[in-house]
């Protein structure tokens, strides 16, 4: 099985806001293209969120700034040229949802609103890579240290049968705490001494089954996580809709998520596959207009998940 890094853990675990930059140049919509032309070379960028009585009203980039030249129309203001209503992200999304929105829409930049949708910073694709980078190097040592096995924590225990359970509900469309049972369990298990590979493979398939339940559901449902001295056992339940075709909703790329899910930069279909990437073992039941339950097994032996 190919392991799972921690750049791939970190794109579900950081925050935009950790990897944003803050110092962000802006323009009015009253400023000319010519003016525009002068501030995007001063500053090296290749684009600048448009601003007027500090509200956020637009995005101009340096695609505009080509258009404008060649059409000879230096001297419109920055208003007439900009994108209107751009899309969005907040300082407290995951970044994996930032790297959903760049493949989704093409764009090399987002405006970063915060929770009072006020203009907090600009995300780049080298942004995040940089952000990722520094996160890296600040964590490589303690990772290494910290290289061990959860089921050290039943070598005292006496007992033919021991585990821990770890309960989390979920709540249907509940966005401003999706992520938060992933997190948890991924928190408790870095405590029990877990390996850093484990964790990063149960953490991804926590946090895809959670997502799953808070988009799909009208109910919401319940994350759990078993740990035996052998293996981690990751359960997501939930009430409906239940999935038609799960043979097809396994296909990469195939999914039935309405646009309001696609908007928010989720339902690309890769949701299933990435759980499945992640489990040594995999059971999943959904019978239509019912129920969903997934079973998701992490061997702590890595000889005994090898495939």
């Amino acid at each position: 099985m190919p392991e799972i890094t921690r750049l791939q853990e970190l794109v579900y675990e950081l925050k935009i806001g950790e990897v944003m930059t803050r110092k962000v140049v802006t323009v009015a919509p009253q400023t000319s293209m010519a003016e525009l032309r002068k501030i995007l070379r001063e500053h090296r960028i290749s684009g600048a969120p448009v601003v007027e009585n500090g509200e956020l009203v637009g995005i101009i980039s340096i695609e505009d700034l080509i258009k404008a030249l060649a059409e000879g129309e230096m001297g419109v203001p920055v208003g007439e040229k900009m994108t209107r209503d751009p899309v969005t992200l907040r300082t407290d999304e995951p970044v994996v949802l930032a790297v959903n929105r760049f493949a989704r829409y093409g764009f090399g930049r987002f405006p970063v609103v915060d929770e009072k949708g006020r203009l907090a910073g600009i995300l780049t694709r080298g942004d995040i890579i940089q952000g990722l980078l520094r996160k890296l190097e600040v964590e490589y040592h303690e990772e290494e240290i910290h290289r061990y096995r959860a089921s050290h924590i039943f070598e005292d225990i006496v007992s033919d049968r021991t585990s821990i359970v770890l309960h989390y509900d979920v709540v249907a469309r509940d966005l401003d705490h999706a992520g938060e049972a992933a997190s948890k369990i991924k928190r408790t298990l870095s405590r029990l001494g877990a390996s850093p590979q484990i964790v990063r493979r149960a953490a991804i398939a926590a946090y895809e089954a959670e997502m799953n339940i808070i988009l799909h559901t009208d109910e919401g449902g319940e994350i759990s996580a078993e740990v035996r001295p052998e293996q981690i056992i990751i359960r997501a339940v939930d009430t409906g809709p239940g999935i038609p075709d799960v043979e097809q909703a396994m296909r990469p790329g195939f999914s039935t998520a309405p646009e309001w899910i696609r908007e928010l930069g989720f339902g690309a279909g890769m949701g299933l596959n990435n759980i499945q990437r992640c489990a040594d073992e995999m059971r999943l039941e959904s019978p239509q207009g019912k129920w969903t339950s997934l079973e998701v097994v992490v061997y702590l032996d890595r000889k005994k998940g090898e495939k």
